[in-house]
């Protein structure tokens, strides 16, 4: 079986860092108070700057006599998905999908377990199997996703999905950044379109977007794999060879070809957003660009420069020169999930 080729920079590499660094611990997410007042479109986001920047902005751009007006098959909005709409911490979710797939995987094919990396793994010896680098967790993700048919594989994704964080005690599923769904909500109350553009699979992440955000399978752009039409049973099979990198520079790229259109806004949390970000900073049209920082280690994880997962070191500095907006976690938002 051939498996996927990648740049060291590219999601599955990072995904390789990210699982030396798999931590629990306990945490509980306060609840908004039921009085809250309900006109507030964005009631998870605390009364700073940053609030006041994207509702002053939307306003701008929505008012028809407004310099700043745009016209309404214009307005695109963009968002990474891993660390900007959900948590991906302790590693991407996705990846510990894929780990959790095999099993049913080895079970499909157990002659699979005739490579010592993959048997390392089915007999959880880690050490052994990221001893097999790059090339081992190509190979897992690959197989996770294309063993199995599409119908099966969104099965099984959609029942891990209601597999418990060790951390915070809830379903995967259920991870979802409640400051952003509203976010999501607000633009498209205000006839934005709304896209994700992620480093994660297209068919990963089209399980659970419509439900979780609002977004439909349709306006998903992701890291996608090769496909085949089966003329003998009229279907559309994936194969595990790399057909886009939604990453980095990929972003801009899917952003193009997918979308055809320049985003007026987008957000993100890490480097692999920033080529995203310089990209819709070039649109003529009044724009804005947002990073969220993550500094709550105790309503979710605090990191930024130095991490193994969603590392922010050049965006965050580009942000600062720039004056692109830094949602910072602890301060911006009154509750996480």
């Amino acid at each position: 079986m051939k498996t996927i080729k990648m740049k060291k920079n590219s999601f599955f590499f990072l995904v390789l860092l990210a699982m030396t660094s798999f931590i629990s611990c306990n945490t509980q997410e306060k609840k908004l108070p039921e009085e809250a007042v309900k006109t507030d479109p964005l009631l998870s986001w605390n009364e700073t700057a940053t609030k006041k920047a994207i509702i002053d902005f939307v306003t701008a751009v929505t008012t028809e006599g407004s310099a700043q007006f745009i016209p309404e098959e214009e307005r695109i909005a963009t968002f990474d998905n891993d660390g900007t709409l959900w948590c991906e911490q302790p590693l991407y979710f996705e990846v510990a999908y894929s780990l959790s797939a095999m099993k049913d995987v080895f079970a499909a094919k157990p002659e699979l377990l005739k490579k010592p990396e993959l048997k390392a793994l089915a007999d959880k010896d880690m050490k052994t199997f990221m001893a097999s680098g790059e090339k081992g967790i190509a190979e897992v993700f690959a197989l996770s996703h294309t063993v199995v048919g599409v119908d099966d594989f969104n099965k099984s994704v959609q029942a891990w999905l209601q597999t418990k964080h060790e951390k915070f005690g809830k379903p995967y599923g259920d991870l979802t950044y409640k400051p952003m769904v509203e976010l999501l909500k607000y633009l498209r109350d205000n006839h934005f379109k709304t896209y994700i553009v992620s480093g994660g699979s297209s068919m990963f992440m089209r399980n659970f977007t419509e439900k979780a955000y609002g977004i439909p399978p349709e306006q998903v752009i992701g890291t996608m794999l090769k496909a085949e039409f089966k003329p003998d049973t009229y279907q559309v099979v994936f194969t595990p060879e790399l057909f886009h990198n939604d990453d980095h520079g990929g972003k801009p790229i899917g952003i193009a070809q997918f979308i055809g259109r320049k985003p007026v806004l987008a957000f993100g949390n890490s480097d692999g957003d920033l080529e995203m970000l310089q990209y819709t900073a070039t649109n003529t049209r009044p724009n804005l660009c947002l990073l969220l920082h993550h500094t709550d280690a105790e309503r979710e994880y605090a990191y930024d420069r130095e991490s193994h997962i969603g590392q922010l070191n050049k965006a965050l500095d580009e942000a600062i020169a720039k004056g692109w907006i830094v949602t910072d976690m602890a301060k911006d938002w009154k509750i996480v999930f």
